[in-house]
């Protein structure tokens, strides 16, 4: 089945960043911390993440704030470059005033020059590339953000086989959301790369280390270790 890119690249409409950040995506989120846990301790036998990560996309915060509960040693750079989400994550932050000294929000836009000097230990990203117009900037900000030996995941959707397949989903797990969300999650689900894709962007990104892998009925995993 061919791409269909979304309409925007931007989830800055009010109506729609309350609707998204109201959605119960837990699960998803679960898995994102479950493959990045795994993937950055059990190299190095730690029992928790450490070190300064950088979350490309990161919405209403619901990550981060996942992250900063359940590894005490770990700081965030928290990207995104729509204004209404990021409005819903300072919201969020400050109902959790005790998280939020090591969370730090940033409007930013891909490929984030101003922080291609900090030299980030991890860096990760959910559901954020099929939202792009040209994927190769976020695999050009991995490369320029991230230090020698960084640990990267990146998750997002992968593009069914056709749009039965599309449908099908929407009604599995978007059944009963609002309107917006269902007209969001088919538009994502077209606009989503396949594995295949994914590993040319790669290729041509000079990140061939990195491995794809399909980890639900729905998301595939980006993960690994840059080179030291």
């Amino acid at each position: 089945m061919q791409r269909i890119p979304e309409p925007e690249e931007l989830m800055n409409d009010s109506t729609q960043a309350k609707a998204y950040a109201g959605a119960d995506l837990s699960e998803a989120n679960q898995l994102f911390v479950e493959l990045l846990e795994r993937l950055a301790m059990a190299a190095v036998q730690a029992s928790s993440l450490q070190g300064h990560l950088l979350d490309l996309g990161c919405g209403p915060a619901d990550i981060p704030l996942m992250l900063v509960r359940r590894h005490p040693q770990l700081t965030i750079d928290a990207v995104d470059g729509a204004p209404a989400m990021l409005e819903l994550a300072r919201q969020k932050l400050a109902a959790h005033p005790e998280d939020e000294p090591r969370i730090r929000l940033l409007c930013e836009h891909l490929p984030c020059p101003g922080l291609a000097a900090h030299g980030y230990d991890l860096v990760a990203s959910n559901s954020l590339l099929h939202h792009l117009a040209d994927p190769d900037v976020l695999w050009q900000t991995v490369s320029s953000c991230a230090r020698p030996g960084a640990d990267i995941l990146v998750m997002d959707l992968a593009r069914p086989d056709s749009a039965t397949a599309v449908d099908a989903l929407v009604e599995h797990y978007a059944d009963g959301a609002p309107p917006v969300l269902r007209r969001d999650f088919r538009n994502s689900l077209f606009a989503s790369y396949t594995p295949t894709e994914v590993e040319d962007q790669l290729q041509r990104a000079g990140l061939s280390q990195l491995a794809v892998t399909q980890v639900s009925d729905r998301h595939l995993a980006i993960a690994g270790k840059l080179p030291s």
